[in-house]
């Protein structure tokens, strides 16, 4: 028997409360996560303090939240892989670097932006 998937409003709110797990999973397993979630909270109120135009201000968040998006992808990626297998294989490899390296050039990024505006 094939599984039917949800349509309208009921695939949408299944999409959210999924999207809510995967986030209180995240942050109640990844210590790098929860370290992002907590830096980008504090970040949050200063970019909601200091006195930048609404465009600046735009940049200070997006980039933040960019920050999570990012980490959040990068987990995604190492779990897949670990599922996948455990042994130490080249490609496995090259996927977690690579998800590392796409969240060193987000941070980068970011205190690129934070500089620029606040300095």
């Amino acid at each position: 028997m094939l599984f039917e998937k949800k349509k309208g409003f009921g695939r949408l709110f299944d999409s959210i409360k999924n999207s809510l797990s995967g986030l209180a999973n995240a942050l109640l397993t990844e210590n790098s996560f929860r370290q992002l979630f907590i830096i980008t909270g504090i970040l949050f109120f200063i970019a909601l303090c200091v006195d930048v135009s609404t465009i600046e201000r735009l940049f200070l968040v997006s980039s933040c939240f960019l920050l999570l998006v990012v980490e959040l992808l990068n987990t995604a990626i190492e779990s897949a892989i670990d599922r996948i297998s455990l042994e130490i294989h080249p490609l496995s490899k090259r996927a977690k670097d690579i998800g590392g390296a796409a969240q060193l050039v987000t941070m980068l990024m970011t205190v690129i932006v934070w500089a620029m505006i606040l300095l």
